[in-house]
This record gives C-alpha cells, structure tokens and sequence, in this order.
C-alpha cells in the first residue's frame, strides 16, 4: 500500500534570518561575537540578496512552501520606531515566494534580539510581553496580505534555557555554582565568563513566564489587526522515554512535562495551530549505543511520531516547522529524511492533524554557538565563494514532495 499524505499538504524547507541573511549588526547575537562569546555570522549565506536564486533552487527540489522567519532589529532597530524599507524587503521576498507557488509560513522571532530591546533585560523585563506584541501587530499590519500564517515565536524553551541555565547564548547566564563542564544543545561547551549561581534559575522561569505571556499578548495584538490571520508557535519537543524501570518513567514524565507541557499548558488557548521542531529522544535507563549525527545528537528520526502525538493532545493543527540532521558528507541525510517522513505518516494515520513538513534547513548556515561548522542544508554552501550546490539528499527529499507519499 502506498503511503500517501492528505490532498493539500504542503512540503518544504525553513530558514532563519540571521542564520542566513547576513549584514545584521545591532542584535544581541551580534554583540556578544564582538565581543568573542559566540563566532561572527557576517555575511552569513548572503540570503538577504540572493532569496530569490535561493528560492528558484527550492522550487527545483519540489518544494512547496518554505518557513523563513523576519528580523526583529531590522525592522525595530529603536524602540518603537519601525524602518519601512525593512519591511519592503520582506514584502519583496514574500512576492518571490508566491511567484514560485511556495506558501509561506513567517516567524516573527527566531532568538536574535535587538540590542535596545536585550540591553534593557530583554524578556526579563517586566513590560517585554508588551513590547512583543507591539512589534508581532506591526508586522502582520503590514505583511499581512501576503502571508496568511505567522508564528509568533521559536523555541521559547531551547532560548530561555540556553540563555539562563546553561549559559551558553546571550545574555549567558547559567544556573551554576561550579565550573563543571556541560554540553549545550548546539554542542559547545559553555561560555567560561558566564555568569552563574542560583539567581539565574529564577531568572529562567521568569522568562519562560514573560515568553508565554508574550505569546498570547501577541496572538491577542495581531488578531485585533488581522482576524482572519492563522497564529501558532514554533515549540521544540524533546521526547523523553523510560525503560521498565517505575522510577525512569516519572523521571520522564516530569522532563516531558516541564519541557514541552508546561508552556503549551499557557499557550495553547492562543493558537490556531502549532509548528513542530523535532530533533531529540532520550531515554532514561537506555543501555543502547546510538548511531550519532554530526552534532553528537542520537540517530533517531522516526521518533517524530511521537512528539506529534505529543502536541495532537492539543486537537490543534499541526505542520512539522523543523526537522533534520547535521551531516557533512551527506551519508545519512536520505535515511534520515525518509524515517522522518514516515514517522509523521504514522502519527497522521493515528489521527493528529499535521498539514506540512518543512525539512531544516534548505541551505547550511550559522548554527548558532558552532558558527558554520555544522552542515544542515540540503543545499550546501561554499561560504569562500557562496556557491550553492544541492546534496543527492536533496533530491530524494524532491522525490518525497513531489510524490507526496513516503518513499520506502
């Protein structure tokens, strides 16, 4: 039997701004590399001229949407006080997307805060949800006619624990009272001139508190501006298992819930749907020995199907925002992208309401606290020259839009 996906669904691949865009100074990942916290992105893919070439390669490879997100100091650069020709460039690459026929799918903020919003406390402050909101209504006023879906936001849960517990990303304050080596989900060790102690673990939670209020101040401000516009969020699911060990499975169900439940529990009624970010399963008391990626992540692609379920609790559409592997020589990419196809298959046929996939990433970029190490993209990139060449990956992922259907 040939396993076919819904009429309508839609395939494709996701981007972020500053990770591909290049030339972005005045954000708060752009101080701390001056600063040597963090390697410089520069000029990055040079996405922010080359989108349409870009998007033509997207186009070739079957796609039929892409996920790109908007950047927040590029089009508030001071507070309150919005650059029109920002936003005519984001108009300018929405219109090259429907000229392609690729929906598209907007977040409106993908980490990288402005300098004037981070330099006063960021999502520590009081006000910031307030602040969100003013800049989430601005951006549907005025790309709301050329997109009918936004997200408001990615990964509330990587950002606040990357920033407050572990240390590693801006504004690098870890919950620590020794020097103890840790791994960060981008795979770098943490910043050594972090700060640490127990305060940050309450500054955590209080970010995590401000993101979800954020979240629906924003869903609140866009509808007021756009009602009929389709607003979700972007959550990362780790699954967290258990072997038969009683003590193992509350382990996870706690890391399941403090994860992944507790934000959606303050969010969820502010949602029209919900995107998906699927790279991680763990299991407490797994004696297994994991095939690896190039992040060091384990090798577990079809697991998919359960973060989905996971979110179906909510009886929220669902579109898979992110999902993929870092492979440089492109020996596990395919397997990968077709386990990962079947897992959201499986999770469909088990009734959760998942309209598009969207592969990460469609070219390689900065990966954050690596630099440009790690090699995502189906399209690979020559950062001397920008060349873009497409991985054989690329092509079977093509095979996979085109089709729509699993390929075995």
């Amino acid at each position: 039997m040939k396993k076919t996906f819904p009429e309508g669904f839609y395939w494709g691949s996701a981007t972020a701004s500053y990770q591909v865009e290049g030339g972005i100074e005045n954000t708060d990942w752009a101080q701390a590399a001056r600063e040597g916290r963090v390697p410089e992105c520069g000029v990055a893919c040079e996405h922010f001229t080359r989108y349409e070439a870009d998007f033509d390669l997207a186009k070739e490879l079957g796609h039929t949407a892409h996920r790109l997100s908007v950047e927040w100091a590029r089009i508030e650069p001071v507070p309150g006080e919005f650059d029109s020709q920002a936003i005519a460039h984001y108009r300018r690459v929405l219109e090259a997307l429907h000229a392609r026929k690729l929906k598209p799918y907007v977040t409106i903020w993908h980490f990288t805060q402005p300098l004037w919003f981070s330099e006063k406390g960021g999502f520590e402050q009081k006000n910031a949800p307030q602040i969100f909101a003013r800049y989430s209504a601005h951006v549907v006023r005025e790309l709301g006619d050329l997109c009918d879906h936004f997200s408001t936001m990615n990964e509330p849960n990587v950002f606040a624990s990357n920033g407050w517990l572990r240390g590693s990303w801006p504004p690098f304050k870890r919950f620590a009272i020794t020097d103890m080596v840790s791994i960060t989900n981008s795979g770098k060790m943490l910043d050594s001139k972090a700060s640490k102690g127990f305060k940050p673990l309450f500054l955590y939670f209080r970010v995590m508190k401000n993101l979800a209020l954020a979240h629906n101040a924003a869903y609140h401000a866009i509808k007021k501006v756009s009602p009929q516009t389709e607003v979700s969020f972007v959550h990362h699911v780790i699954v967290f298992d258990a072997n038969w060990n009683p003590f193992n499975k509350i382990k996870a169900w706690i890391a399941n819930y403090m994860w992944t439940y507790k934000f959606l529990n303050r969010t969820k009624n502010c949602c029209d749907s919900l995107g998906l970010n699927y790279y991680f399963y763990t299991q407490f008391g797994d004696k297994r020995v994991w095939r690896k990626t190039d992040m060091d992540w384990n090798f577990a692609p079809e697991k998919i199907e359960v973060a989905l379920l996971m979110l179906a609790k909510t009886k929220l559409p669902l579109f898979v925002s992110e999902g993929g592997v870092a492979d440089a020589v492109d020996s596990m990419r395919a397997e990968y992208i077709k386990l990962q196809v079947l897992g959201t298959w499986r999770a469909i046929q088990q009734g959760a309401d998942v309209r598009g996939h969207m592969y990460w990433s469609l070219l390689d970029n900065y990966e954050w606290a690596l630099g440009f190490g790690m090699r995502f993209g189906l399209i690979a990139v020559d950062y001397e020259n920008q060349v873009r060449t497409p991985r054989p990956s690329a092509y079977v992922y093509k095979q996979i839009c085109e089709s729509n259907a699993v390929v075995e």
